[in-house]
């Protein structure tokens, strides 16, 4: 299998494409499972016991996968500004991140809604209902997948502006001594504070927001995590943290974070009530389960984290054909998505099979139609590859 130029981190656009063939399992599993929310459902074959298994699967891949994502944008951010400076930064993430966003809630998700899935209700038709929910500004808070770039566009700004603000240019990673690096190697202590304060403060914030509130599509209590896991991005970089990444280290700690959490999330369950049909208490507020459950979250986001680029690092740091194509697309299946799904979900209706069986079926055709349609379409449409 033919390589590619070695001036990219080729382990990391694979955890990036990776990331969003997760996206597409997380949304597959939403149309089974009674957990989550999702355009379209189908949780006629979803008893007790599958549940339990979504609900596990979903709360671990939702603890880490999109937060892996904003550090990997935070990370690439640093250079970016370097390079560019402050007024060409934002207007090229206004551009790929800005962009896109407004493509999906004036077309892609209205589409969606109206003709795939069918949740906007009422008469008059396609183009009164765009209207309706366009000047009534519900289409704001109807960012489906494409919350991710609404705020990772927000957090660019913010860093831009911070950046801005200091008046000055911090030198680019490659001009700095070895000696510098070395001295501020990732350790264990700088692990362990940051997963406590993503703990801590994720805690405070779940608190004080109610559960149902919800801004860009997103919960405020998910927030700290996003935002800590941007800057720690940026600090990776800034420090030469990744390509010097002590990998036996690092395994012991996701170990260590990753095996407690195991027995953690099974005494959530036990006694936090989901056994009994009862979770009032996982969304937020100053409880027990509110508490250790922000602590299960950091371990597994902090622990998978660690682990996934300590594997990719040393076995994937690589793409032949396949990848990279992978990889090229992943943007564009991350936006375009879910309508294929959804008709994929409706084709698959009327197939007979345990929801668990369902939910693997759905992921893999629509990662397979997807990324084809991507490839050989999407991508190739003027004025798109610019931006996707």
């Amino acid at each position: 299998m033919g390589g590619v130029a070695r001036d990219r981190l080729l382990f990391v656009d694979n955890i990036r494409w990776v990331m969003i063939v997760l996206v597409l399992s997380m949304h597959a599993v939403d149309t089974y499972s009674p957990f989550g929310s999702w355009y379209y459902t189908d949780r006629s074959h979803t008893d007790p016991r599958t549940g339990l298994i979504f609900g596990a699967y979903q709360s671990t891949l939702q603890a880490f996968f999109m937060a892996l994502l904003f550090a990997i944008a935070g990370f690439f951010a640093v250079p970016s500004y370097d390079r560019k400076g402050f007024a060409q930064f934002a207007r090229d993430r206004g551009i790929r991140l800005g962009a896109p966003t407004l493509l999906y809630v004036l077309l892609v998700g209205p589409i969606t809604e109206y003709f795939v899935s069918h949740t906007w209700q009422g008469g008059g038709g396609f183009l009164h209902q765009w209207l309706v929910h366009l000047l009534d500004g519900e289409m704001l808070s109807e960012t489906g997948p494409m919350w991710f770039a609404a705020v990772l566009l927000l957090f660019s700004i913010c860093y831009a502006m911070w950046r801005g603000s200091r008046h000055r240019t911090v030198a680019p990673r490659g001009d700095r001594s070895s000696s510098t690096v070395a001295s501020s190697s990732l350790n264990t202590p700088t692990v362990i504070t940051f997963a406590v304060g993503l703990w801590i403060t994720t805690f405070l914030v779940r608190g004080v927001v109610p559960q149902d509130f919800v801004v860009l599509n997103v919960h405020p209590g998910d927030f700290p995590q996003y935002a800590l896991m941007f800057w720690a991005g940026t600090v990776i970089y800034r420090r030469g943290w990744l390509e010097r990444w002590p990998t036996r280290s690092a395994l012991w700690w996701s170990a260590w974070l990753l095996l407690p959490a195991v027995p953690l999330f099974a005494g959530l369950l036990i006694y936090g009530g989901a056994l009994h049909g009862d979770t009032s208490h996982y969304g937020g507020g100053y409880n027990f389960v509110s508490f250790g459950k922000s602590a299960w979250e950091s371990m597994v986001c902090v622990g998978a984290s660690l682990l996934l680029v300590s594997l990719f690092r040393t076995f994937f740091d690589r793409q032949g054909i396949v990848a990279r194509v992978l990889s090229d697309n992943a943007f564009a299946v991350y936006v375009f998505h879910p309508p294929v799904l959804i008709l994929l979900a409706i084709v698959l209706s009327g197939f007979d099979a345990p929801a668990v069986i369902r939910a693997v079926l759905l992921t893999v055709s629509a990662a397979l139609v997807t990324f084809s349609l991507s490839a050989g379409f999407i991508r190739r449409i003027p004025g798109l590859q610019r931006i996707l």
